[in-house]
């Protein structure tokens, strides 16, 4: 459950001059973000998604409020490489300063089924989808880290990255479908808040003069279980009765970690809500610096023609 102690109407700082961009910033925990840090001025916050609708009631939302930000929409499907790449590049079109990068976006406990590169569907969409966004917009923060300037990516993961396959990544198989005889919907999202968790350790030994860490919103009430079968959703909401959180609540833990001081956040770390370090409770798979290796090595081969 959330921090009672953090409230992000006190907590934020004045974000006057951030420019920010969110994945999946249209509906859900992106939206909520999106609300939170706009109420702080900051100057510009880009939410990214794939209805143009949902984007303009946020939009709109958010200049009702009044608000100083600006808001711009760009489109883009992390389960498509291409539209990925498209989405990037009208980003960086737009601006030459990023200072906040929040993969937000994701999808949980889905039938089997691939992207359209052909790759595993959540694994695909929550973490290569992302891993090109970061590639594409690293310049951009590494900029923005200059002088002591803070540059932050926030990746969203789950603590249900425990139930990841046998080994963590199943590299040989992450373009097919990967039936498992039982689980196999959570099984192949394990693996995915899995890699979330790792690359974000993996950016922070790579580029150490950016903030990148990983955390968990705990049992959050959003759409993302559409498409799952109902055994699953009833599952979920039995097992969560009591602890279901909102997205205005469910959002605190990533808005926490893009704007709390750097002396309280410490680089390429999993937390849990609010603000909670929770390294120890990382399994041997998770810790392992050479999986997180790895998993930078087949990413940066998968994306080589994007």
């Amino acid at each position: 459950m959330p921090n009672v102690n953090f409230n992000p109407d006190k907590d934020v700082p004045d974000l006057a001059g951030k420019v920010i961009f969110i994945t999946g910033g249209t509906k859900g925990l992106g939206a909520a973000s999106a609300i939170h840090l706009a109420n702080h001025d900051a100057a510009h916050i880009y939410i990214s998604g794939r209805s143009a609708q949902s984007a303009q009631k946020i939009v709109a939302l958010i200049r009702d409020s009044g608000s100083k930000t600006n808001v711009t929409f760009v489109e883009c499907d992390l389960a498509s490489l291409s539209s990925v790449r498209e989405a990037a590049e009208a980003f960086i079109s737009q601006t030459t300063q990023l200072d906040i990068l929040m993969c937000n976006a994701g999808i949980v406990a889905q039938p089997p089924s691939l992207t359209m590169d052909g790759y595993e569907l959540q694994f695909g969409t929550n973490h290569l989808g992302h891993a090109l966004l970061i590639r594409k917009f690293l310049p951009l923060l590494q900029e923005s880290a200059k002088e002591g300037n803070d540059a932050r990516i926030v990746i969203l993961t789950s603590d249900v990255w425990m139930i990841h396959p046998k080994g963590g990544i199943v590299f040989d198989k992450l373009k097919t479908v990967q039936h498992y005889w039982f689980g196999g919907p959570w099984r192949r999202y394990g693996q995915s808040k899995l890699a979330n968790l790792l690359y974000a350790r993996e950016l922070s030994r790579r580029y150490p003069e950016i903030i990148s860490v990983s955390v968990h919103p705990g049992m959050v009430a959003t759409n993302m279980l559409a498409g799952s079968g109902y055994i699953t959703r009833a599952l979920i909401y039995a097992m969560s009765r009591g602890k279901v959180l909102t997205p205005d609540k469910g959002a605190y833990n990533q808005v926490w970690a893009a704007t709390t001081s750097r002396e309280k956040i410490k680089n390429g770390m999993y937390y849990e809500p609010v603000g909670q370090l929770a390294q120890k409770k990382l399994d041997k798979t998770a810790r392992a610096n050479s999986l997180a290796a790895r998993l930078w090595d087949w990413t940066d081969e998968a994306l080589r023609a994007f």
